[in-house]
């Protein structure tokens, strides 16, 4: 979900590059017009393509801090914080669960206790905002590589499609993205289990990745062949997202 107010910083011109500029113009709600909106698209999609293919490497890992360097006041958002005053909660019924599917061998519905349950990782790093703000946390959970290696995607997926229960707040990532080391499906934020405010009981989490495209309130991951769109990205917003 993105980080509060929807606003754009010169940091972020600045860091896209060259062709950034263009994309995030849209994002700011302007689209340019009839004539100039399917080149501003085009021209974010080729960002998009020189980020994923050239410039992601899924050997270089995000800088981590000591846990002295953690922000004392970690922002907290969501959609439906924005449009309620109050952060959403899970569905009642059967209690919740992360649905993993789409283009796999092996779907699979895996609690929290199961989730816990699989290998690790624990890192304290710095989180990115579009608007041009950071803060350090630590944070705890499972690669997505994983639960990849458990559903076996068949040769068709390309991307994931991450779901919420945050107003139907959704984004989607290219498969190198997500199957970096540092992308986890986090439960615990400071050593301590996740709160609502910071997307209980699973988000999504990466230091390579801005803000608004680390979905919290997670239901489902799911395989996809063509690229999913997203809350924020379909309101023009760069759809990689990467730091």
């Amino acid at each position: 979900m993105t980080d509060r107010a929807p606003g754009l910083s010169r940091r972020d011109f600045m860091r896209l590059g060259l062709a950034a500029p263009a994309s995030l113009v849209a994002a700011c709600g302007w689209d340019g017009g009839p004539l100039i909106e399917p080149r501003l698209r085009a021209i974010s999609r080729l960002n998009d393509w020189v980020g994923e293919k050239i410039l992601l490497s899924r050997t270089r890992l995000a800088r981590e801090y000591p846990v002295t360097a953690r922000t004392a006041d970690f922002p907290a958002y969501s959609i439906t914080f924005n449009r309620t005053g109050g952060f959403p909660y899970p569905p009642a019924g059967d209690g919740w669960a992360l649905e993993v599917g789409g283009l796999v061998r092996e779907p699979t519905r895996l609690t929290r206790a199961m989730i816990e349950a699989l290998p690790r990782v624990s890192y304290t790093v710095k989180h990115h905002c579009v608007e041009g703000w950071t803060a350090v946390a630590t944070w705890t959970g499972v690669p997505v590589s994983v639960v990849a290696d458990m559903v076996q995607p068949t040769a068709e997926a390309r991307y994931l499609r991450f779901d919420s229960f945050d107003s139907d707040y959704s984004n989607g990532w290219d498969l190198a993205s997500a199957m970096h080391p540092q992308t986890i499906l986090a439960y615990a934020y400071n050593d301590r289990p996740l709160m609502m405010q910071h997307g209980a009981p699973l988000r999504l989490y990466s230091p390579i990745k801005l803000g608004y495209k680390l979905t919290k309130y997670l239901t489902a991951m799911t395989f996809t062949r063509e690229r999913p769109g997203g809350y924020w990205e379909d309101q023009g917003y760069p759809w990689l997202g990467g730091i």
